[in-house]
């Protein structure tokens, strides 16, 4: 007859070598540790939500240790925070934006055993051995080129919330390269199909103020803007919500917010005709994914755009319900000209 061996340590326990934790079977010795650090907190329905989407995912499809840590938005808790948690024996320590890269690069050298990786932005790899480091970026401007065109599109239509007056939004959450880059694919986006576009752009100056985020797209609807975008996070929300109280359209970004906020303010996601996608969470996925199967690019910094499904454009049931086939179908062939190298999108990345 098998004996089995069962110890109850600090409420965990232990049976013939396996952890059970939380419901879910680790083994005890080999079990992958991760961690996400945040310099914002969840809630955003937008990029930190996508992130730890990603690593929710990945922790229950690899079987994996994780943990998510949310350093809020004071800057000042960053590095010491950072600093504490580089100690405690991760295998893997994520940490994005380009806030945040500086603080990598010094801990990176402190432990050569960590994997660190970050994400919408890069270290720089001349400064130092960096080794240990793998950088995503995204291609955020290609993109926000889809989300302009969409745009361009149905200002210039006859559709129920459009005003046909050739006039958008841009609302992002500050004045920084990474943000700049979606907006000059957003107006490269909009003039490739409507020559007569004009473009409003504004910044939050910042990421989570939603009420100056709102007043902001309000500003621009009362300019004739018929279409608002808004690339600034927690801040974007009240956009959406000035788009949806105004009966115009708006397209979110990171994640899908309209499927975010369909069931708790289905009056504002019913305006939200798109979001730009930036999959923060597929990043997140098929960085794991790689680094346990031994072929990430841990020392290097990969840009994943419409190809590499790093970007895209959200096709949900509102999206099927507005868009005409007729603009779908130019989508569709704007896409396959990126992807071949026909439109070259521009970048604010390196101004």
């Amino acid at each position: 007859m098998k004996r089995i061996l069962v110890l109850v340590i600090a409420g965990l326990v232990l049976i013939g070598g396996l952890s059970f934790a939380g419901g879910r079977q680790e083994a005890a010795s080999d079990s992958t540790r991760v961690l996400l650090y945040l310099n914002g907190t969840r809630g955003d329905q937008s990029f930190f939500d996508s992130a730890s989407r990603g690593i929710t995912i990945a922790a229950e499809q690899f079987d994996i240790e994780t943990r998510i840590v949310e350093g809020g938005y004071d800057s000042s808790a960053w590095q010491p925070d950072l600093a504490q948690l580089a100690g405690g024996g991760w295998d893997i320590l994520i940490a994005g934006t380009w806030q945040l890269a500086e603080y990598v690069q010094d801990l990176a050298v402190q432990y050569p055993d960590t994997t660190f990786i970050v994400y919408d932005t890069a270290v720089d790899y001349s400064a130092g051995d960096f080794s240990n480091v793998y950088s995503i970026l995204y291609s955020q401007n290609e993109g926000s080129f889809l989300a302009g065109a969409l745009a361009g599109m149905l200002t210039a239509s006859d559709l129920d919330l459009s005003r046909s007056g050739n006039t958008i939004g841009f609302i992002g959450g500050m004045d920084i390269p990474v943000i700049n880059d979606f907006r000059v694919g957003f107006e490269q986006g909009a003039r490739q199909v409507n020559p007569n576009v004009r473009v409003l752009a504004a910044y939050v100056g910042n990421f989570n103020d939603p009420a100056r985020g709102k007043e902001l797209a309000l500003a621009q609807i009362e300019q004739g803007a018929d279409v608002i975008f808004a690339a600034a996070g927690e801040s974007g929300l009240g956009a959406l919500e000035a788009a949806g109280e105004q009966g115009v359209y708006s397209i979110g970004v990171d994640s899908d917010q309209y499927l975010l906020l369909r069931d708790n303010q289905p009056n504002i996601a019913a305006s939200v005709v798109t979001s730009m996608l930036k999959n923060v969470d597929n990043s997140m996925i098929r960085a794991i994914e790689r680094y346990l199967d031994g072929t990430l690019a841990i020392g290097q910094a990969e840009v994943l755009g419409i190809r590499e499904e790093g970007v895209g454009i959200a096709r949900n049931e509102n999206f099927e319900r507005i868009v005409p086939q007729a603009m779908v179908d130019e989508l569709d062939r704007l896409i396959d000209m990126i992807d071949s190298g026909e439109i070259v999108v521009e970048t604010a990345i390196g101004e």
